[in-house]
């Protein structure tokens, strides 16, 4: 199989990734600042805890960090005039406008070559849906040297990119000076969390396959607690039944990404999934048609198994991080393939990565029934149900896109997933804290430390997200694509919507004006592909 298939699975060769282009130094003109002294008038907060909305209120902002939140005045009165400080070095007028925290995807990767030739696209459009820091799950896949490089020059601002925390998988990384070769031994996992902590990386991300024996994968998770690493798994088949959602939650894993794993610790009457005999893991269609079924393989939904499995895991403090956007299509594909933004937004290389083949990973719609989407249908009400009673009882949720596969494109696959939320049962101020502090304090604590990002809050970095309408009254605000309302006074329809700055350490990104270079840049890559035919 191609290349693309291996950046998923975090084994993506270092040369492959070299065929990109730089990622490009950060245009001001898109994106200025930090400034001396930065004022956002009048808006009203969105905190980001679960507390409801709260303003007029102008918030101050000084060397990248909010060092005040004052009062403008109150609701339903003009605001007070002559509002200190006087003459700020910029100053944002939010009247009616809405200020949340950045929100951070915890499920990210980057591009390659087959997708877009240019790193920029995918930070732009991520900036662009108001994300502000982004856990690579690989980023560039094996390609260590260059995360860790773009997580360095993005912290500098010396481009146009989110926050990044750089996860590598077992054995990557020979670019950034990994010398000891596979990963096929608990000492050898050690050795390598070790080394991978010594150069910067932040985390480590499981696949349950391949060289990963249950054994390998919990010396690796013992030794990443100790050096203060974080870790995540997407549980595949392979090694399920040797080592599930309970197993890695019971040896300290810290987040169980994807769906994987759980349905798998609550099989009812069996130990594993009942699959046809020619079921193949390595043929995607049978992987991904299949996995669906076990649905109704599984302890009834709210049934004292079913408790049982959630309290143990919230016992044990995994975080979920349910990704529901990602496999969305598998059960309405007519409508990821026709989503609003795919014309004006999605590369064409992009979507041809899409299109249905045997090559391409997460393409595997080549004979997609009537049967396979109501399967899946089934098993996102429960899925969807499992994610919001473990909310319920208190454990801890985030939010996480997986873009550049499966029909979703970077930063609209963000926004679906906040909408995905919302049906699974989240309260709007419960989808937000999922999207914010949730996965700041996840990718924290590993290391000890309470998160500097993540609220709006006097001390915290300044990642904020500037909106005109509420995004607690519709989601859809914050699509890029916005949505579309019909004009009373003219009796047509209109576009509405999108977020107007996305700010990042101070930083201000000018979101209408970065969605018309992206816009551009998919416009002349048509016209290319037009012209080459």
């Amino acid at each position: 199989m191609k290349v693309v298939i291996a950046i998923a699975l975090g084994l993506l060769a270092s040369a492959v990734s070299a065929q990109m282009k730089p990622t490009p130094a950060r245009d001001t003109a898109l994106a200025a600042g930090p400034y001396e002294t930065l004022v956002i008038r009048g808006a009203t907060i969105i905190t980001g805890n679960g507390g409801p909305p709260q303003g007029p209120a102008d918030i101050i902002i000084s060397g990248g960090k909010i060092t005040d939140i004052r009062s403008a005045g109150t609701p339903g009165l003009p605001m007070r005039t002559g509002r200190a400080p006087a003459n700020p070095t910029r100053e944002i007028d939010a009247t009616g406008m809405y200020v949340l925290p950045g929100f951070v995807d915890m499920h990210g990767h980057q591009g390659d070559p087959d997708k877009m030739d240019t790193p920029d696209y995918a930070w732009k459009l991520w900036l662009a849906h108001g994300v502000t820091t982004v856990r690579g799950n690989p980023m560039y896949g094996d390609d260590a040297a260059r995360a860790l490089a773009d997580k360095k020059r993005a912290a500098a601002g010396e481009i146009m990119a989110p926050r990044l925390y750089v996860y590598q998988t077992l054995g990557s990384g020979t670019n950034a000076g990994w010398k000891g070769g596979r990963v096929q031994t608990p000492e050898k996992a050690r050795e390598w969390v070790r080394w991978a902590a010594s150069v910067g990386v932040d985390g480590i991300k499981f696949f349950n396959r391949g060289d990963e024996t249950p054994q390998i994968n919990r010396a690796a998770i013992d030794e990443a607690k100790k050096l203060g690493m974080g870790t995540v798994a997407h549980l595949s088949q392979p090694n399920i039944a040797e080592f599930n959602a309970r197993d890695a939650a019971a040896a300290g894993l810290g987040t169980i990404t994807h769906f994987y794993g759980h349905f798998e610790s609550m099989l009812d009457g069996r130990r594993v999934q009942d699959t046809p005999a020619d079921y193949n893991f390595n043929d995607e269609q049978k992987r991904f048609g299949g996995i669906a079924e076990i649905w109704n393989q599984i302890h009834e939904p709210g049934g004292p198994e079913w408790v049982e499995y959630l309290k143990a895991q919230k016992a044990s403090g995994v975080v979920f991080d349910p990704t529901f956007n990602i496999y969305s299509a598998s059960r309405d594909l007519m409508r990821a393939k026709r989503a609003d933004w795919h014309e004006r937004y999605t590369l064409p290389s992009l979507t041809q990565f899409f299109e249905s083949n045997r090559d391409n990973h997460g393409s595997y719609f080549f004979d997609w029934t009537s049967e396979r989407e109501y399967q899946w249908r089934r098993f996102y009400t429960r899925y969807m149900q499992l994610v919001n009673d473990y909310k319920n009882m208190g454990g801890r949720v985030t939010t996480g896109s997986d873009p550049g596969f499966i029909w979703q494109t970077w930063g609209f696959g963000y926004i679906l997933e906040l909408e995905l939320l919302r049906e699974a049962g989240f309260a709007p101020l419960e989808v937000i804290q999922s999207a914010t502090i949730n996965g700041a304090r996840t990718l924290e604590e590993p290391k000890g430390r309470e998160p500097d990002f993540g609220l709006v809050r006097v001390g915290m970095r300044a990642d904020l997200i500037v909106v005109p309408e509420n995004p607690l009254h519709n989601l859809k605000t914050l699509y890029g694509t916005g949505f579309a309302r019909l004009d009373e006074a003219t009796q047509t329809t209109v576009t509405k919507g999108g977020i107007r700055w996305t700010i990042r350490d101070g930083i201000v990104h000018d979101v209408p004006a970065i969605l018309k270079s992206v816009e551009a840049q998919v416009a002349s890559a048509k016209s290319a592909a037009k012209a080459a035919r």
